[in-house]
């Protein structure tokens, strides 16, 4: 009888927790802001809770849901007429990379370091952090990234001082040189100091991040004191 009333059970809680999220919008399906990801947890939990404790009666679980449900739409409507409310809830976007440059307090803000930055590059199809002009953190956790316009027809300024076949190759990575890095190039700490040297830069400590493609470029971004 037990698992007669579990089956029964849930079959009912599918079916609620179906015409609720429906209810809810597509909104909640295509994205999931931080709001939006709290509501589908408890949402979860309570279904979860009704299905296991048999004892319950399904108003215990059902009214709760509702009552998420209302408070999710009727909040979805008042952020459409009130953008304070909107960001309150939904959050800003946080660039970063503006311009060309890395955003080290923007990133040290939303806990996010140089690996989970390039990993989510290589994710849109991006293997050089100096291709991105902008690098942009969306509330729903997602990375948008615009490149820099490419101008085949103009030469480089300067001959790369060293070619390999290979990813991009991260040289120094919040001050650190990576010297498997540099290793894998037959380079040294020496030559990498003089090619910096020649970018106006004279101490290791204070780089950001540095890397190298493939054509010998190197991309460099200076930490901002």
């Amino acid at each position: 009888m037990d698992l007669l009333t579990v089956f029964l059970r849930t079959v009912l809680i599918y079916f609620t927790v179906f015409l609720m999220l429906k209810v809810m919008g597509k909104r909640e399906i295509g994205k999931l802001s931080l709001f939006d990801l709290v509501i589908s947890i408890m949402i979860a939990e309570i279904a979860v809770f009704v299905i296991e404790d048999v004892h319950k009666p399904l108003a215990a679980g059902i009214v709760p849901m509702l009552t998420l449900v209302v408070i999710q739409i009727g909040l979805a409507y008042l952020t459409l007429k009130n953008e304070k409310i909107r960001r309150w809830f939904d959050g800003n976007p946080s660039y970063l990379i503006r311009n060309g440059r890395l955003n080290r307090e923007e990133m040290r803000k939303q806990r996010y370091n140089l690996d989970d930055l390039m990993t989510q590059l290589r994710q849109n199809r991006i293997l050089n952090v100096g291709d991105v002009e902008f690098a942009i953190l969306e509330p729903t956790g997602k990375l948008t990234v615009i490149e820099k316009e490419k101008n085949p027809g103009h030469p480089p300024k300067e001959a790369p001082a060293v070619r390999y076949e290979g990813l991009p190759l991260p040289l120094i990575m919040d001050g650190k040189v990576q010297d498997d890095n540099l290793a894998k190039l037959g380079q040294t700490r020496f030559w990498l100091k003089n090619e910096l040297q020649k970018r106006g830069v004279h101490d290791l400590k204070d780089v950001f991040f540095c890397s190298i493609d493939h054509q010998g470029r190197l991309f460099l971004d200076k930490k901002r004191k």
